[in-house]
């Protein structure tokens, strides 16, 4: 099952700079790094599968999408997070017979979300403490999206980039 996704509102954001003691600062708060800024303006599809699935059907999906996960779906709602280390747990554990089981036998559920507005310090933050690299977000009970910690590193960097970029024009200007 492939299902398209797109954040319901793009929610705008800038990085507003300011000048105090000659020198441009930012007010890049916590609010203004948010997933919705890591969702927006992107197109994308997020594959997914539901707990009926067999367990060899999901394996194979993540491995024709090099994905590391799929969000387990019961309509629009996430109902668990199927990931490369359940299926390699259960295997360990128990052996290729859990091949012929379904998702929802190895699933982690409930799936652990975010929302549009969290930050993404608080989204890493919550990603290292709970040892996962996937998290739907969630508009009530409405999967709209779908972000891996390499999502959220790639974010990061890139405004670390942007603050050092604007860091050098600064001194080479002053």
């Amino acid at each position: 099952m492939e299902t398209i996704i797109c954040p319901k509102a793009v929610i705008r954001g800038t990085i507003a700079g300011n000048v105090a003691n000659g020198a441009r600062q930012f007010r890049g708060k916590e609010t203004d790094m948010t997933i919705a800024k890591i969702l927006e303006d992107r197109e994308f599809s997020v594959v997914s599968c539901s707990a009926h699935d067999g367990i060899q059907h999901a394996a194979r999906l993540m491995t024709e999408k090099k994905i590391g996960a799929l969000p387990v779906m019961d309509g629009d709602r996430v109902v668990g997070i199927f990931s490369e280390r359940d299926l390699l747990y259960c295997v360990a554990k128990e052996g290729a017979e859990v091949l012929d089981r379904t998702v929802g036998d190895i699933m982690t559920a409930p799936a652990i979300t975010i929302t549009l507005d969290e930050g993404v310090y608080s989204a890493l933050s919550m990603m290292t403490r709970r040892r996962i690299r996937h998290l739907p977000v969630v508009d009530g009970d409405k999967m709209i999206g779908f972000v891996s910690i390499g999502d959220l590193v790639k974010y990061r960097m890139v405004r670390i980039e942007e603050e050092a970029e604007q860091m050098r024009e600064y001194i080479t200007t002053a």
